[in-house]
């Protein structure tokens, strides 16, 4: 589940993306997936900048 703007902020060579995402887990971890549609501007060795803001808390404690 994710929700993307439609278009990138285009700020002289830097892109910008907004992104909403779940927080996912894998194994002990949680983990942010990129969605595919990305691939081809995030390349491995990439350097980006993450800002995280809590939109809701899961109130289970993590098991869902």
């Amino acid at each position: 589940m994710y929700k993307m703007e439609n278009s990138s902020k285009n700020t002289g060579k830097n892109k910008e993306y907004i992104i909403t995402k779940k927080i996912a887990k894998h194994g002990n971890q949680s983990i942010i997936v990129i969605p595919r549609i990305l691939e081809h501007n995030l390349k491995p060795g990439t350097i980006t900048k993450l800002t995280i803001e809590i939109l809701e808390e899961n109130k289970e404690g993590g098991k869902k």
